[in-house]
């Protein structure tokens, strides 16, 4: 068997309640075709800044790279790409751009051996694949609005979820500037919090998204308080990603569990971070860190020092499908993340839809990822900016 085709998707997804977000996003599936007629798909989505149009140009080209290969030989190919821009940095962008080819290279191997992707990694080690709820709260600006959206959460049957309530912070989501927020900003995070809190009660698990806003100092102090007020069950990204050193300050002295990781990528960087104990969670990011094949990797060196791992979702249904493939099998797996406000996108690229039971994916064992993408709907979302060839 070998490649014949190798192209990239951008669409523009229906966020749902997120309109804020809409047109600001994109999404980027992958598809691989071969001369046997077996065609794998995968995703390279990066939000937002038109991230998912860059990384959909970058599959396009390392095409040439793929082009006349055997698709079943995952592992030399990984390792030829992610060589391929070693001179200005294999992490990152092109880690994005392999993440989708590796999916889909893992895809058409399952349809292959007639096997779903999980079996290929060692099986399972579960039935069905916990989740958490990214919930975003969009249009909730009070603690009450928080607590009574937080409340229809716990009713959709989820025991966990994810917010970031420090407001005042949203203009500098992919921007760092002293690492500081007000006290107003303050206690207004710290009051939504609680009042999520109080509202779902204390067995669901609350988890808290800094996205890397925070300097030490104030890292530091919001964690604590948000886990003596609240009891809140991660803080995550305390710091931008980058300062190793200030991460492991802010573990010295924080009360709270911390979690780390969507902004890691490959083996190589979250090396330090286990071996120096610098988190109590990592979250790889399937789209991003290197596929499928990275994610193992990654999850497999966590085992050795009890970590779990919680991949990071917060793009497209490729994402949601390989990220289960891999917790699924994986012995060290905490939960796997989803956005509320996607499900009807998530659904809308696929063949057959999620298969969603309260807090809880099932897979449906079927071979390859277990779902095509649909080509009807992926061709009549394209962003007015991507032409398909």
């Amino acid at each position: 068997m070998k490649i014949t085709n190798v192209d990239a998707w951008v669409v523009v997804p229906d966020l749902g309640g997120l309109k804020d977000y809409q047109g600001e996003w994109q999404w980027t599936f992958v598809t691989i075709e071969t001369d046997e007629g077996i065609t794998g798909w995968g995703e390279s989505s990066s939000s937002p800044r038109n991230g998912s149009l860059l990384t959909g140009e970058g599959v396009r080209a390392v095409r040439e790279a793929l082009v006349g290969e055997d698709p079943a030989d995952i592992e030399r190919l990984w390792h030829k790409l992610f060589r391929r821009y070693t001179y200005m940095g294999s992490r990152g962008f092109p880690t994005t751009i392999i993440s989708g080819i590796d999916i889909a290279l893992w895809d058409i191997k399952g349809k292959v051996a007639g096997l779903p992707v999980y079996d290929l990694l060692g099986g399972k080690m579960r039935d069905d694949v916990r989740m958490y709820a990214n919930a975003w709260f969009g249009g909730c600006s009070t603690p009450d609005d928080y607590a009574a959206a937080a409340k229809r959460v716990v009713a959709q049957g989820h025991d966990a979820m994810k917010m970031d309530p420090f407001l005042e912070m949203q203009p500098y989501h992919t921007l760092y500037q002293d690492g500081q927020i007000s006290a107003a900003g303050e206690n207004l995070g710290c009051d939504i919090t609680l009042a999520v809190r109080e509202a779902v009660g204390p067995d669901v698990e609350v988890l808290i998204d800094a996205h890397g806003h925070y300097n030490v100092a104030t890292a530091v102090r919001l964690g604590n308080r948000l886990y003596d007020e609240s009891k809140i069950d991660w803080f995550e990204e305390p710091c931008p990603p980058e300062g190793v050193d200030a991460l492991r300050s802010v573990r010295q002295q924080l009360r709270a569990p911390m979690c780390t990781g969507e902004r890691l990528f490959t083996r190589w960087d979250y090396s330090r971070v286990l071996q120096e104990g610098l988190t109590d969670f990592i979250m790889p990011d399937v789209t991003w860190t290197g596929g499928i094949s990275e994610t193992k990797k990654i999850a497999t060196m966590a085992e050795t020092y009890y970590i779990p791992i919680s991949p990071h979702n917060a793009q497209g249904p490729g994402q949601i499908m390989a990220g289960a493939h891999v917790s699924i099998s994986t012995p060290n797996f905490y939960r796997l993340e989803h956005a509320l406000d996607f499900k009807p996108g998530y659904d809308r690229y696929m063949t057959e839809p999620f298969n969603w039971q309260g807090n809880k994916l099932v897979l449906n064992g079927k071979p390859g990822l277990g779902t095509d993408l649909d080509m009807d709907a992926v061709r009549a979302d394209l962003h007015p900016d991507w032409v398909a060839e």
